[in-house]
C-alpha cells in the first residue's frame, strides 16, 4: 500500500524550484519588449505632431498648436507616471512600478519639447525676453520651475545615482508632487478662460499626490 501522511505527501510533492535559465531568458526578453513597446506608445503623439508639422496640418496657428500638444502630453505622462503606485496598491499589480520610470521621462521629454517650442519658436531663442518672461509671467515661472524639478528627476532616474543618493534618492524624488501641483498651476493660469480641461488633469493629480 502507498504511505499515508505528512512525510508520504512531503515526498510525493516536489519542492518548488526557481526559474529555469530558458524562463529567465523569456521573462528578460518579454521585459525589454515591453519596454521598447512603451518607448513606441510614448513617442507616437511627438511623430504624429512632426508629420502634422511636415504636411502643414496644424490649423492656422502652428506654434500654438505645439505648444498646446506638447504641453498636453506632458502632462498626460505625467498623471500616468503619479498613477502607478496608487494603481499598484489598489490592484496589486506590483509590475506597474517597472514602468513608471519610463513614463517619468516621457513627462520630461514632452515638457522639454513644450519649453523648446516656446523658446525658440515662439520667442527666436531671445534669452533675454525668456529671462524676463520667466521673472514677470507667474505662469511662465511656475512652469519654468516645475521643468527644472522634472530636469533634476530625469537626469538621476538611472541606477547609478540611486545608488549615488542612497536614501536621499526617494526624498527628492518626491518633489514630483510638487512639480505635479505647479504643473496643474501653469496649465490653468495659462488659460484664458476657465475650461474644464485643466481641472481635470489638476483632479488626476490629486489622489496621487495625497499619497493613495
Amino acid at each position: 500500500m502507498p504511505a499515508e501522511g505528512p512525510a508520504a505527501t512531503a515526498t510525493a510533492v516536489p519542492a518548488p524550484r526557481g526559474r529555469s535559465a530558458a524562463d529567465k531568458a523569456r521573462l528578460k526578453r518579454w521585459r525589454r519588449v515591453s519596454h521598447l513597446a512603451v518607448w513606441a506608445l510614448t513617442l507616437t503623439p511627438a511623430a504624429v505632431t512632426l508629420a502634422h508639422a511636415f504636411t502643414n496640418r496644424l490649423g492656422v496657428n502652428p506654434i500654438e498648436t505645439l505648444t498646446d500638444r506638447t504641453g498636453w502630453w506632458a502632462i498626460f505622462h505625467l498623471v500616468l507616471t503619479l498613477a502607478v503606485t496608487p494603481l499598484r496598491r489598489l490592484t496589486g499589480r506590483h509590475w506597474l512600478v517597472r514602468y513608471r520610470r519610463q513614463l517619468g521621462l516621457g513627462a520630461f521629454v514632452y515638457a522639454s519639447l513644450h519649453l523648446g517650442v516656446y523658446a525658440v519658436l515662439d520667442l527666436g531663442l531671445d534669452l533675454s525676453h525668456l529671462g524676463e518672461d520667466i521673472l514677470e509671467r507667474p505662469f511662465v515661472t511656475v512652469g519654468f520651475t516645475a521643468w527644472l524639478i522634472l530636469l533634476a528627476l530625469a537626469i538621476t532616474s538611472t541606477n547609478g545615482w540611486i545608488r549615488r543618493l542612497g536614501r536621499r534618492w526617494t526624498l527628492l524624488h518626491r518633489l514630483v508632487y510638487v512639480a505635479a501641483g505647479l504643473v496643474s498651476l501653469h496649465f490653468v493660469w495659462g488659460q484664458k478662460t476657465l475650461q474644464a480641461e485643466p481641472l481635470l488633469f489638476a483632479a488626476g493629480f490629486a489622489p496621487a499626490s495625497a499619497g493613495w
